[in-house]
């Protein structure tokens, strides 16, 4: 799967964590990574200020790095869920 930095995909991959437990916030902060993980309370926070291209990078590190409910997924998200857990990101 090729990863495609364009606004439609970074809405795909915000309704994965729509239809999921964690909360998907963009805050102005100084993350190292470019983002912040509270498991305890399942909210991912992206640095506001990133480009869509860094934005989705981080969404998909975030989604390879939680256990999301595939359950509650609709078969379009679990499917691209499925793809990205495969999919290797060169940058």
């Amino acid at each position: 799967m090729t990863v495609r930095y364009t606004k439609q995909f970074l809405s795909k991959l915000e309704d994965i964590f729509a239809e999921s437990d964690y909360v998907l916030r963009y805050e102005k902060g100084s993350f190292k990574s470019g983002y912040c993980l509270l498991h305890d309370t399942k909210i991912a926070i992206v640095n506001k200020y990133y480009t869509t291209e860094g934005k989705i990078t981080c969404l998909i590190d975030i989604l390879k790095s939680v256990q999301i409910d595939k359950s509650k997924l609709n078969e379009k998200n679990r499917k691209l869920l499925m793809e990205l857990s495969q999919t290797e990101i060169d940058l």
